[in-house]
């Protein structure tokens, strides 16, 4: 038996506020926000609507770890 995804409920609240805001992501910073914080709680992995957040904060570390001179290992 498979086991819920644990950030099923924000990826949903997420999805909910899109559509009522016209698809404008400034307007639903607050629920993107829980988001993130939900897919912090959990590794890497665990939760399948965490995916393009864990991509996000890749690319974030990537461009950080650049911008300070700094090489990353490819992932």
């Amino acid at each position: 038996m498979s086991q819920k995804d644990p950030c099923q409920k924000q990826a949903c609240e997420i999805q909910k506020c899109l559509q009522v805001n016209n698809y404008m992501e400034s307007k639903c910073e607050t629920v993107l926000q829980e988001m993130r914080k939900c897919c912090a709680r959990y590794p890497k992995g665990r939760s399948i609507c965490c995916s393009g957040f864990e991509k996000e904060e890749r690319e974030r570390e990537k461009f950080k770890a650049t911008s300070e001179g700094i090489l990353l290992p490819p992932q």
